[in-house]
């Protein structure tokens, strides 16, 4: 089955005067689906951290080796919350090379990202795109990309890779994911990456605090997080816990990699929902 739902026509809705993450993300993964304000930023940010590409590319293999780590534990489900642009070994052909009939609901708000995920996806079984803002999880949730896709019963990965530093409420980050983790059945897994400037390596921290500086004058300004806050907003929650799989909270760049890449300055959470009891 290939879900997809109608959304609006992206032209009239972009804001070509501000650079947006997605796009930026893309063209630091050596993508197309960007615009000339996207590719300016890029390299402004190039300029004064020359390594942030190789950052972008060390998140992506995050979440590659995370997605495999949900396949296997059996997870066949995976709802993948601001997603960008699914190009660069994205979670669909991760997990239909693991199980064809693997199901993936992409969603994200901006545009272009849901136009051109749309075309990207067009004739692939088992995945989806949904035009949402992550942060309306009741939308999210209800959406018929979501919901006639992905089976409430059975364990679900919820992805939310390098985005949640563009919510900036904590409060309302830890609801969020009180709901979205506790939709789905036993075994559900959550995956996440976030920014931090709580590392040992200075330069890795001074990246993310440039980086918090550009960001304020895009369409989403990022703020990190320290390793006690992402704790106490994803992993230890009053109804719920996550069983957070080895090696636990580290950088992405450490999460179960084989060779030795520096500090992306981005924390790990890979686990699975354990209700309280």
């Amino acid at each position: 089955m290939t879900a997809s739902e109608p959304v609006p026509d992206p032209v009239d809705e972009i804001d070509l005067t501000l650079p947006n993450p997605a796009r930026v993300y893309d063209y630091m993964l050596g993508g197309a689906h960007n615009f000339a304000t996207d590719r300016e930023f890029a390299e402004r940010v190039l300029a004064a951290l020359p390594d942030t590409r190789e950052v972008a590319l060390a998140n992506r293999a995050f979440l590659g080796r995370a997605v495999r780590a949900c396949l296997d534990r059996g997870v066949r489900q995976f709802l993948d919350l601001g997603s960008g642009i699914p190009t660069a070994e994205p979670v669909h052909e991760i997990a239909h090379r693991a199980d064809p009939a693997a199901r993936v609901a992409y969603v994200d708000v901006e545009p272009v990202s849901v136009a051109m995920s749309r075309q990207i996806l067009t004739g692939v079984d088992g995945a989806s795109i949904t035009a949402a803002d992550l942060t309306d999880a009741g939308a999210v949730l209800a959406a018929p990309g979501v919901a006639d896709l992905l089976d409430p019963a059975e364990p679900v990965a919820v992805l939310a890779v390098s985005v949640l530093h563009f919510v900036r409420d904590d409060d309302l980050l830890g609801a969020l994911f009180d709901r979205y983790v506790t939709a789905f059945g036993p075994g559900s897994m959550l995956v996440v990456s976030h920014g931090s400037t709580d590392v040992d390596d200075p330069h890795t921290a001074e990246r993310m605090r440039t980086i918090e500086r550009f960001t304020r004058d895009t369409a989403q300004p990022a703020r990190s997080r320290d390793r006690a806050l992402l704790r106490r907003l994803l992993v230890d929650r009053p109804g719920h816990r996550l069983e957070l799989l080895e090696p636990g909270l580290v950088d992405v760049s450490y999460w179960r990699a084989e060779d030795g890449q520096p500090p992306a300055g981005m924390y790990a959470v890979v686990g699975e929902v354990v209700p309280r009891r």
